[in-house]
């Protein structure tokens, strides 16, 4: 299937004051990944249907590639951005256009306004350095890597009630 067009992938994105989570709900196998100051590339080929997905997102301040990271969950691709500036302002979106793309959507599972921040403290800002650690992003490998098992994946699926 050499003429299929690559599409991007549905992707989830939430922040935290001085991070951008991103969520790649592709599953694929060694999806290429490039990290920009400025933008995030993405592209991976769906194991299921074998669809190409692929993307540039234009980000819509600069992030710090050395200290951001990304690992395959299996079922997607999650993403740590850390902002460059510490104490800047949330961003109001994710990319710097005024019009949202059509395949990104709010990760409400993971995220935390300023106000919810400034009462706890910041929330689970220990979580996201763990996090980067296990990426390889943050400091000391010490082979004792912590998993993303204890963030909220999707257990909001697990308590539905039955479909009458």
């Amino acid at each position: 299937m050499s003429g299929d067009i690559p599409v991007p992938p549905p992707v989830l994105w939430a922040q935290r004051k001085e991070d951008i989570l991103l969520t790649f709900s592709v599953e694929t196998k060694d999806p290429s990944i490039k990290i920009e100051k400025d933008s995030v590339y993405f592209k991976g080929i769906n194991v299921s249907d074998k669809k190409v997905h692929e993307v540039t997102i234009p980000l819509y301040d600069a992030v710090v590639p050395e200290n951001s990271g990304f690992e395959n969950k299996g079922r997607c691709v999650e993403m740590v951005l850390r902002k460059e500036k510490k104490d800047a302002p949330y961003w109001p979106s994710l990319t710097k256009d005024k019009k949202k793309p059509h395949y990104l959507k709010i990760d409400f599972n993971k995220w935390k306004d300023e106000d919810d921040e400034n009462e706890d403290g910041g929330g689970n800002a220990h979580d996201i350095e763990e996090m980067l650690r296990s990426m390889g992003g943050g400091a000391g490998d010490k082979g004792d890597k912590p998993s993303f098992d204890d963030l909220e994946s999707d257990s909001d699926d697990e308590n539905l009630p039955d479909l009458e």
